[in-house]
């Protein structure tokens, strides 16, 4: 039996995100559209956000 992968949009361009069935919170997965990066903020139900900047860190 498979599994079935779930597939929230992508908040920029709409397009379909695959997850599989091991997504986690806080993974950082690529719209296949619009080549985004986006952070899984839920699994159920899906939602997906856009991932923030990586930032310099100045040792502050």
């Amino acid at each position: 039996m498979q599994e079935t992968l779930i597939a929230p949009e992508c908040p920029e361009c709409d397009a379909e995100v695959s997850l599989g069935p091991d997504a986690r919170v806080s993974e950082i997965v690529e719209c296949p559209e619009c080549r985004l990066e986006l952070e899984i903020e839920s699994v159920e139900p899906p939602r997906l956000l856009l991932a923030p900047e990586v930032e310099e860190d100045w040792g502050e």
